[in-house]
């Protein structure tokens, strides 16, 4: 039928009729110096050629208008992106007061508007520009940034300027996933505490402190380490008392473990002012009553959710192993010394690796147990601390397996004399596989654990 199209092929090309009369317009009607001066002002606003490019392809008849109209509507649109309640939100002539620091932030900012991209990739440049993002609330390019941050190579340097922005930031939806990847990294960073010298982590931040503390990985020789540095830091921190003690009682003391500290170390704690007295007493009153507690009591206090809300009773690996001791005076003195080993703990000393308890005192001397592997066997031996000892004692060794229902079996007794030259007592020795469970005729892990005691009676 006459004046009737057809669909398909046709129908695109009318349907660019309307922008091709426009364009013939602006051919006819606006010379090639008035083209340019509005391109100019196009790319004063940060416009791109290829984007100036697809508005004359889309809207050719915006080149019809005056100079003046088109900037009136490009500082609106302008206007319209910084319209977050500020003072140029209500002005048609937008000026933008910023600090010095922030022009190259900025003239990236306003470069991501038209082209949802950035040219800067150093992270403290992608830094500066979300703080920019941030301030005037434009939202697209704080995520973007936030996601951009992620992808790049994280340092301590990097990621302590990350913790150290203000809260007001940190907690941010866009800036979360950013500051929950920083945190995790500092805890995986600085997740063997002995391998840096104590003065290089002082200037942590508070946020990226609470990570390192609260994580159950953390691998250093002993809790009292953990407790000394917090001490050291929050001294270096907060040098008033009053501010020091409300950091340590509302944000770090509660990550510390408190019944893997040694006894000499709680009786320090209840000495310091950093602590409020009654929490101090609490703290070391459980903790010694974890000490004392049979095994299966220890594991109803760690399983147990309220009284464990910040993993105080969960053991760390610990360098320096904790134990459990009872001391007795009659019918001599004598004291029963227990450790707990794990079995991943203990599969981590092959091929030549030891490790050792914390040191505990007998007679006026100092002791310790050490285990190894060696020679394929695993090993545990008892010795002192300060030279050979001075008193002559008796010693047993005990351990559990799964034969004798998880009682602890004598294995070993002896008797030392003090005209021996005292070296380490070798307590325990077994082929390494058979130790491990892997000939699968006797198992020494009972729930994972191997449990050993040692128990000495003075002889003088």
């Amino acid at each position: 039928m006459r004046g009737c199209r057809s669909r398909g092929k046709d129908e695109d090309f009318w349907g660019l009729v309307p922008s091709f009369i426009h364009a013939s317009n602006v051919a006819l009607y606006v010379t090639y110096v008035e083209v340019e001066e509005k391109v100019k002002l196009f790319r004063s606003f940060w416009w791109s050629d290829s984007d100036i490019g697809l508005l004359f392809r889309l809207q050719p008849y915006c080149f019809n208008k005056s100079e003046g109209d088109i900037r009136i509507q490009l500082e609106f649109r302008v206007v319209w992106l910084f319209s977050n309640g500020m003072k140029e939100s209500e002005q048609c002539h937008v000026t933008l007061q910023i600090n010095a620091t922030e022009e190259a932030s900025l003239m990236e900012l306003l470069k991501f508007m038209y082209s949802n991209n950035l040219t800067v990739t150093a992270a403290y440049d992608v830094l500066d520009v979300l703080l920019t993002a941030e301030k005037f609330d434009v939202a697209s390019c704080t995520r973007y940034c936030g996601r951009l941050l992620r992808t790049l190579t994280m340092t301590p340097e990097s990621v302590l300027v990350y913790l150290d922005l203000p809260s007001t930031i940190l907690m941010t939806e866009a800036f979360q996933p950013l500051t929950i990847a920083t945190k995790q990294f500092y805890v995986v960073y600085f997740k063997d505490m002995t391998k840096y010298d104590k003065d290089e982590i002082l200037n942590l931040p508070l946020a990226g402190l609470e990570e390192i503390i609260a994580s159950d990985d953390l691998r250093l020789l002993s809790e009292n380490e953990v407790y000394r540095f917090v001490l050291k830091w929050v001294a270096s921190q907060y040098p008033k008392l009053e501010d020091s003690r409300k950091i340590m009682m509302t944000r770090l003391a509660k990550f510390i473990r408190y019944p893997y500290m040694t006894r000499r170390m709680l009786t320090d704690l209840l000495t310091r002012e950093e602590f409020d007295p009654e929490f101090a007493e609490k703290v070391v009153t459980e903790a010694l009553s974890f000490k004392s507690a049979v095994p299966n009591k220890q594991h109803a206090y760690i399983s147990d959710e309220n009284s464990n809300v910040n993993r105080r009773f969960v053991e760390r690996p610990y360098k320096v192993r904790p134990i459990k001791m009872v001391k007795f005076q009659q019918p001599r003195p004598h004291c029963v010394v227990y450790l707990e080993l794990k079995r991943d703990i203990c599969a981590s000393l092959f091929p030549s690796g030891n490790l050792i308890s914390e040191p505990f005192e007998f007679g006026g001397q100092e002791f310790f147990l050490m285990a190894l592997h060696h020679m394929d066997h695993f090993e545990v031996y008892l010795a002192t601390v300060h030279g050979p000892c001075a008193f002559p004692f008796d010693y047993e060794f005990a351990g559990t397996d799964s034969i004798h229902a998880q009682e602890f079996v004598s294995r070993f007794k002896r008797s030392y004399t003090c005209e021996e030259l005292f070296s380490p007592i070798l307590l325990f020795k077994i082929p390494w596989t058979c130790f491990m469970g892997e000939d699968k005729k006797v198992l020494y892990f009972i729930n994972d654990r191997f449990h050993l005691s040692v128990e000495l009676t003075d002889k003088r």
